[in-house]
């Protein structure tokens, strides 16, 4: 399928794009190590939740709220692998039925709204991280430097908060990835683009 002036267009990004997916791979790469990291933490306080109200009968008041920070984060960091893999749910009966130009623009389009929506996201993110509340602290969450002879600080609502504005900015850049790659493939499809080696096959067939 050749686009004339568009195909050199392309040509030129071809470069960039390289240097965008292997940036996102090694970004992605460490979400994933810091995802598996909360998902460890969240589960021994929640086993320690348990023992401690079911056992001992005296449940400490910050598990609740520490797994839930380490839940949001969590997502935050695994989420744009997901997104990147194919592994959001996603209802493409439509596309497959399609011819695969049509298909093609049709990916294209969704892919540029996805783009608007997610940038939406992100300036509402930052609203939401720098709000009156998300400047507020956490009613139990501290950080026990007492245990070092300092004092205990309170955590602050935007550090929770930030999950959302981290995860959103990571998905809109690998949304624009996905966009590149997807007028690459229809407009070049024998490119050569790098291949993230850590991708599982996720999503139903």
């Amino acid at each position: 399928m050749a686009l004339g002036p568009g195909r050199n267009i392309l040509n030129t990004l071809l470069a960039p794009l390289r240097i965008l997916m292997t940036v996102n791979s090694a970004i992605l790469s460490v979400g994933r190590a810091l995802a598996w990291m909360a998902l460890g933490l969240m589960v021994l306080i929640i086993l320690y939740q348990v023992i401690m109200r079911y056992v001992f009968n005296s449940a400490p008041n910050w598990s609740e709220e520490a797994a839930r920070f380490l839940m949001l984060w969590m997502t935050a960091f695994i989420a744009p692998s997901a997104y990147r893999w194919g592994g959001f749910v996603s209802i493409d009966m439509l596309l497959r039925m399609l011819p695969k130009v049509l298909a093609s623009i049709g990916l294209l389009i969704l892919l540029v709204i996805s783009t608007i929506v997610l940038w939406t996201a992100v300036t509402l993110g930052y609203d939401h991280v720098f709000s009156f509340v998300g400047r507020g602290n956490s009613a139990s969450l501290r950080i026990p430097l007492d245990l070092f002879g300092g004092e205990r600080i309170r955590f602050q609502n935007n550090w929770m908060f930030s999950s959302l504005f981290v995860c959103v900015i990571m998905l809109f850049v690998i949304n624009v990835e996905l966009v590149l790659r997807t007028l690459v493939a229809m407009t070049m499809p024998d490119a050569k683009l790098p291949h993230d080696g850590a991708e599982m096959p996720v999503g139903a067939e």
